[in-house]
């Protein structure tokens, strides 16, 4: 599932494409994705002035001149490109909007678990409600997080992929983020102390930089704006390196399931309950 830096890559790839640029027109041709189109959504959309391009948690928010906007969710498989209008379509390409620059915006998802949604920033989408901060925001300090772990007995990992707490921290990232760490991923998150939880936001932060930085990371079915897939995974430490040795101390790594999700750790590195007292690089 494309995260948070894949879908900060897909914006900002677009943003140049769409800002300012008013919609001529809009084709549904499947509406049948995770929650279906509405029945007027080319109606709705024609004739728009795209006034910002911006990212709520895994969220691309197309922003118009009266406060509505489109959201759009690329679920486990969606892509956006612009392409010329000669370009032929493709199979899964279920939504095309067209915008006064002759090119046009296609949404691809072949899984149909993405979304596309309206609403009103008065009055923000339900999806939207409840969100913890955006993890690169100055709002998601230590201080916050403190706040949040200190009353939660669940294990740390699925702590930090609960979007109520911050948002875009999703599997891949929570695995990398906890090895950067030294936390066991499954130490309860009400025991870690105040180096710990400090460790947590500043590799929070330093990954997701860094994988934005290198275009999100490489999955099956992801592909960026332009076409072209991401680069993150070839700095992966522990994600997907089930018995492979670990980088820094050459223990194999070990895979377990946690909230139905795969979890990757070193046993040495992220001893459980560890109480690191510096970050790895």
């Amino acid at each position: 599932m494309p995260e948070l830096p894949e879908v900060e890559t897909t914006r900002r790839g677009l943003e140049p494409h769409l800002l300012g640029q008013r919609i001529t027109s809009a084709t549904v041709f499947d509406s049948r994705l995770r929650w279906r189109v509405r029945d007027d959504l080319a109606a709705w959309l024609e004739g728009r002035l795209i006034i910002a391009v911006s990212r709520r948690s895994k969220y691309l928010l197309l922003h118009f001149e009266n406060g509505e906007r489109l959201l759009i969710h690329l679920g486990m498989s969606g892509s956006l490109r612009i392409v010329t209008p000669d370009i032929p379509r493709r199979k899964h390409d279920h939504v095309e909007i067209c915008i006064n620059s002759s090119k046009n915006l296609r949404f691809h998802d072949p899984r149909r678990f993405g979304a596309l949604l309206t609403d009103h920033e008065q009055a923000p989408h339900i999806r939207l409600q409840n969100l913890g901060p955006e993890p690169l925001s100055d709002a998601f300090d230590t201080h916050y997080l403190g706040t949040q772990l200190h009353k939660r007995k669940q294990a740390i990992k699925p702590c930090l992929m609960n979007a109520a707490i911050v948002v875009g921290v999703g599997n891949i990232y929570a695995n990398e983020v906890l090895f950067l760490s030294g936390i066991h991923p499954a130490t309860p998150a009400h025991t870690l102390d105040h180096n710990q939880i400090n460790l947590l936001v500043t590799a929070i932060k330093n990954v997701l930089a860094r994988a934005i930085e290198q275009g999100g990371t490489t999955l099956r079915d992801f592909v960026r704006e332009d076409g072209q897939p991401g680069y993150f995974k070839q700095t992966l430490n522990v994600y997907d390196r089930a018995d492979q040795p670990c980088r820094v101390c050459s223990t194999p790594i070990v895979k377990t399931v946690q909230a139905q999700r795969a979890t990757y750790y070193c046993p040495v590195c992220q001893p459980p309950l560890a109480d690191r007292s510096g970050q790895r690089t």
